[in-house]
C-alpha cells in the first residue's frame, strides 16, 4: 500500500485550518496565472473574481488530501479495522485495486477503483471527497449559497 498527499485531518478544525492554508497559495496561483497569460489591471479586475479564487483553493486543498492506494485485499483489511466508517465506494467493487481516503470526522471513506490509471482514480477520488464531505463541512452555508446562485 502506498499513499500519496499530505492532507488528511483528523476533525473538522483541522481541515478548517488546512483548507484557510491554502487560501494564500491560492490567491497566488491566480495572479501568477493571470501575469503568465498577459492579463492588464483592467482585465484582471474583470476576470479574476472570488469565485475564480475559491475555485483554485478547493481544487489545491482537495489535489493535497492524503489518499491510499493498494490493492482490494488491502481496502477490505483497512474496512475491517475501521468498521464504524460509512464506506462510500465508486467504480467496480471486481477491480482489484482501490484507492481510498478516510474522513475521521464525519466517520466515511470515500473509495474508488481502478485497474490501469492510478493517477485519474486519486484525482477523481480527491474532487469526490472533497465535494461529497469537505465542502459542506467546510464552506456550510457559503457553499449552499454558492450552489443555489449557480442553478
Amino acid at each position: 500500500m502506498e499513499t500519496h498527499g499530505t492532507i488528511s485531518p483528523e476533525t473538522l478544525d483541522e481541515a478548517e485550518r488546512e483548507f484557510d492554508r491554502v487560501g494564500p497559495t491560492a490567491q497566488v496561483v491566480v495572479r501568477e496565472t493571470a501575469k503568465a497569460m498577459d492579463f492588464d489591471r483592467e482585465e484582471y479586475r474583470d476576470r479574476v473574481t472570488g469565485d475564480v479564487i475559491e475555485t483554485v483553493r478547493n481544487a489545491l486543498f482537495a489535489e493535497s488530501l492524503a489518499v491510499h492506494v493498494g490493492s482490494r485485499k488491502e481496502f477490505d483489511d483497512w474496512r475491517a479495522d475501521n468498521a464504524a466508517y460509512e464506506v462510500v465506494e465508486l467504480g467496480n467493487p471486481d477491480v482489484e485495486r482501490v484507492a481510498w481516503h478516510a474522513i475521521p470526522f464525519a466517520e466515511q471513506v470515500v473509495a474508488t477503483t481502478f485497474q490501469e490509471e492510478r493517477d485519474a482514480a486519486v484525482s477523481t477520488l480527491r474532487r469526490n471527497a472533497f465535494g461529497r464531505v469537505y465542502r459542506d463541512a467546510i464552506l456550510g452555508e457559503e457553499s449552499a449559497a454558492v450552489d443555489s446562485a449557480e442553478n
